[in-house]
């Protein structure tokens, strides 16, 4: 069941606030992912999470403050919360198990990085920069 909305909203505004595109329904997802087919794109599903509050969030906006290469876009659908859009969004990259928090990077279309809830939790916001850094530049224009 979905929490609060006045709970959530400042948890939305992290990653909207530096320019994430939210997305609440399965036709916004669709319609962003039409797009998705050139350039670098970061999908963030967010989560109320600690680990997301901890970690994620404040991961993804070191990371695109940094000097690394900034996708071209910024998409974020969020669990738990916009349900039909992340069932959506998880539909693009259907081979990977459901976590949040999460994040996918695709590259002209096709998904080129993955990282799972495993590879946020427990490690701190810089390390979670740093792997979002390195992905980014790895496949940045």
């Amino acid at each position: 069941m979905p929490y609060s909305p006045l709970l959530v909203k400042p948890m939305r505004e992290e990653l909207t606030s530096v320019g994430f595109v939210e997305l609440l329904t399965a036709a916004d997802v669709d319609r962003a992912m039409k797009d998705v087919a050139t350039g670098v794109t970061l999908v963030a599903i967010n989560s109320v999470t600690g680990c997301a509050a901890g970690m994620a969030r404040p991961g993804v906006r070191r990371a695109l403050s940094g000097d690394a290469k900034r996708p071209d876009r910024l998409l974020t659908v969020f669990d738990e919360q916009d349900i039909e859009a992340t069932a959506q969004m998880r539909s693009y990259f259907a081979d990977i198990p459901p976590s949040h928090p999460s994040f996918a990077l695709f590259k002209d279309g096709e998904l080129v990085h993955f990282v799972p809830r495993h590879r946020i939790e427990g490690r701190d916001a810089e390390s979670v920069a740093a792997d979002l850094e390195a992905a980014f530049n790895e496949h940045g224009q």
